[in-house]
């Protein structure tokens, strides 16, 4: 957990021993011998059931091939809640909350630092089904299920319909709601998000989903209790490996895009050998004014895109031309402005680019009306091409070049701000700002972005065409500036 922030590792610690209280109740009461026990508040548990539940959760978060499509693929993030969810309406709070940590524990972690990733995640888990769990039993969920005719959870007990219908639903609402609340808490102290824009696409989303996860839970605990008993619940599975195989489908189709960015950039990279890097970084910028303005998480990786992808046009312009050691003729200086253009030709076919082609086309735009291609004025250029352009513009500030060292983060910032509302959108700025302010901008990220070992232009003349892709005439300083 090192690199973890210590606030994170804090409130996780907080988490983890929230979930220990949870199963504390329980835990106190293992039986050494018989069957069923009394928890808290006197409701029996199960523990063939929990086991059994515990089981199959943990087997359907364990890395694996999808049945369907036979690829290894990390599974979905709760392709496999029905069964949580059906622990909570089968098993007393402690004893539901237990079934989520095996599985939690198991899990495939994809992203470091996997210790404080499993551990935060199985004291989420935890404290979120034990939290659905008791709010199912305070509505009266237990003796719904067990129905007027089958006290005590009787087999072939009937159901007390449509009532069972509102605990089972509320459970799966409050299951959504502290996920979401966890989930934007560890954000802010993890991702250092604002804490205003942290919540945001957290819990729309994720509602419509859950809601069906808790719907799907009660038809298993239906089933489990009625006459055919456990082995007719396991029905439910296979809704939960349709859904499986159809991540695995979205999966493969992310990887392809990732792969068709990564050509396109790696292309611009062999063109363009002076700003080789700046793509990568100015996408990262791009997603920490996006994040800071509040965007949504599908406009945030679209603004990703369009900041790796913005110079992609420089694959239509002559070789001779970007790489030319003297002044730019006025012929020439044409040629490199319509860059934006050939980039967006080149994109328009690309589909999931969606957004990103308007940042692509118009991030050179200004907000005085003097940018290019169009001549775009105020609110009239794309909210994406104008979070590019700032974006851009402080990379192309901050970078590293063979022929100059770049400017420090104050100096880049003190420019943007001189240049907002004539070149730059004043918000993008501030937010840009803001986000350096909580976050800084690693020495990693302001690499250099050509080799070391090219020699500078001779004194006097200015390097090759594309050092500062995206910085203005005031703000970039250099004399070989697109523009």
């Amino acid at each position: 957990m090192s690199r973890t922030p210590v606030a994170a590792r804090t409130f996780i610690a907080v988490v983890a021993v929230c979930a220990a209280g949870c199963l504390g109740p329980l835990l106190a009461q293992v039986p050494l011998r018989g069957p069923v026990r009394q928890a808290t508040g006197g409701a029996p548990v199960a523990w063939h059931t929990l086991g059994l539940l515990a089981a199959l959760y943990l087997v359907g978060e364990l890395p694996g091939r999808c049945p369907f499509s036979g690829e290894r693929v990390p599974v979905r993030a709760g392709s496999f809640f029905p069964f949580l969810l059906a622990a909570a309406f089968l098993l007393p709070p402690s004893a539901a909350a237990l079934v989520a940590v095996p599985g939690a524990l198991a899990g495939r972690v994809e992203h470091r630092p996997s210790a404080a990733r499993r551990i935060w995640r199985t004291a989420q888990l935890t404290v979120t089904v034990w939290a659905a769990s008791s709010v199912y039993g305070v509505l009266g969920g237990p003796a719904a299920l067990s129905g007027p005719h089958g006290p005590g959870g009787r087999p072939g007990a009937v159901p007390d319909f449509p009532y069972l219908l509102l605990p089972a639903c509320a459970a799966g609402v409050v299951f959504s709601l502290v996920l979401a609340l966890l989930d934007g808490a560890i954000r802010v102290l993890a991702e250092h998000l604002p804490v205003r824009n942290a919540w945001h696409g957290l819990f729309a989303p994720s509602f419509g989903p859950h809601l069906v996860h808790a719907l799907a839970g009660l038809m298993m605990a239906v089933l489990w209790r009625g006459p055919y008993g456990p082995l007719s619940s396991l029905f439910v599975l296979l809704p939960m490996y349709i859904s499986c195989w159809v991540f695995a489908q979205y999966h493969r189709e992310h990887a392809a895009h990732r792969a068709t960015i990564r050509a396109l950039v790696q292309a611009v990279d062999i063109k363009d050998t002076y700003t080789r890097g700046h793509s990568e970084r100015v996408g990262r910028a791009s997603v920490l004014i996006a994040r800071e303005i509040g965007m949504a998480p599908e406009r945030v990786e679209a603004l990703r895109f369009a900041g790796i992808l913005h110079d992609v046009g420089k694959l239509g312009v002559p070789t001779r031309v970007l790489r030319k050691d003297g002044p730019l003729t006025p012929e020439e200086r044409r040629v490199i402005e319509l860059h934006p253009e050939y980039g967006h030709e080149i994109v328009r076919g690309i589909g999931f680019l969606d957004e990103a082609r308007a940042a692509i086309l118009h991030h050179h735009e200004r907000l005085d009306g003097s940018g290019y291609p169009h001549g775009l004025r105020g609110a009239h250029i794309p909210e994406s091409a104008r979070v590019v352009a700032v974006a851009d513009a402080f990379d192309a500030m901050t970078s590293n070049r063979s022929y100059r060292r770049g400017r420090p983060v104050a100096a880049a910032v003190e420019e943007l701000r001189r240049c907002a509302g004539s070149q730059f959108d004043p918000r993008m700025v501030r937010a840009l700002v803001r986000a350096l302010d909580r976050v800084g901008w690693s020495a990693a990220t302001v690499g250099v972005t050509a080799d070391e070992a090219t020699l500078p232009p001779p004194r006097g003349q200015a390097p090759a065409a594309g050092g500062a892709a995206g910085a203005g005439r005031s703000a970039d300083g250099d004399g070989r500036s697109e523009r």
